[in-house]
């Protein structure tokens, strides 16, 4: 059964990473706590298995959205280059603060976290004046921000690249293929990290975990993410978008307010 709720839950963040840009961390990431919590696993360790997992499966996330984006032109690939730079560095800053958090902080950041995002989707925040792109050291800089902070919530990064991308005036379908494409890095560098800031602790872990990574729940994910990440950028080149962001928010405000409450 527990096997069950990660396939389903695999095929819902799926079409997440297809339709917005994101790997689906916001929505990994609780679901995997509710499941550790009815599992037994020690609340000092499960947040941070929770996190490691959720980057773990976004590498296998973001394979599909990312060639299916590019076979569309969308992505652009000099900025994920440069970006990429700061995006690696970042993460491994991110995955050792994240380490040195205890668990129930931890849960009440990336709850605030998930509210601002909210937020931002809701009523579409962003700077009024779009910028044009910013030289290859800016791009560095801000996927560093973004790399440390993704690696801490256990996330993608597409609810922060995919607002910065659109404010330099790429267009939202550039935006979300570019992020798409910058999740990989993130994705993969952020889930060794928490292997190897977890392998002191593996006694406090469940069976089958590879430092802060479940691999069930790994394999659960990724076999049908990978499969509906396609079905997710169908829908966001035909569906209205500022529909699906709203009920996007109103999901992200409740996975908020549980993580704070």
């Amino acid at each position: 059964m527990e096997f069950v709720v990660y396939l389903v839950l695999g095929a819902f963040v799926g079409v997440l990473a297809g339709l917005f840009g994101v790997g689906g961390g916001m929505i990994i990431v609780p679901a995997l706590i509710f499941s550790f919590t009815a599992m037994g696993v020690d609340p000092a360790v499960m947040t941070h298995l929770a996190v490691g997992t959720s980057l773990a499966t976004i590498v296998f996330t973001s394979i599909n959205s990312v060639r299916a984006h590019h076979k569309r032109g969308a992505v652009n690939w000099p900025v994920v280059r440069w970006m990429t730079l700061g995006l690696l560095a970042g993460v491994g800053l991110g995955s050792l603060t994240a380490a040195s958090l205890q668990g129930d902080i931890l849960q009440k950041i990336i709850g605030t976290f998930a509210i601002c995002v909210a937020a931002q989707m809701a009523f579409n925040l962003q700077p009024r004046t779009a910028r044009p792109l910013p030289g290859k050291a800016g791009l560095s800089v801000a996927g560093g921000v973004i790399g440390w902070a993704s690696s801490i919530f256990g996330i993608g990064g597409g609810s922060l690249t995919v607002p910065f991308l659109a404010w330099r005036s790429l267009t939202m379908q550039q935006a979300v293929a570019t992020s798409a494409a910058c999740g990989m890095p993130i994705a993969l560098a952020g889930a060794l990290g928490f292997m190897l800031t977890g392998w002191s602790q593996q006694a406090q872990l469940p069976a089958w975990s590879v430092g802060f990574v479940y691999l069930p729940a790994l394999v659960g994910i990724a076999a049908t993410s990978m499969l509906s990440a396609r079905l997710g950028v169908h829908l966001a080149h035909r569906l209205p978008a500022h529909i699906l962001k709203r009920l996007f928010a109103l999901l992200m405000l409740g996975v908020g307010l549980n993580f704070l409450l």
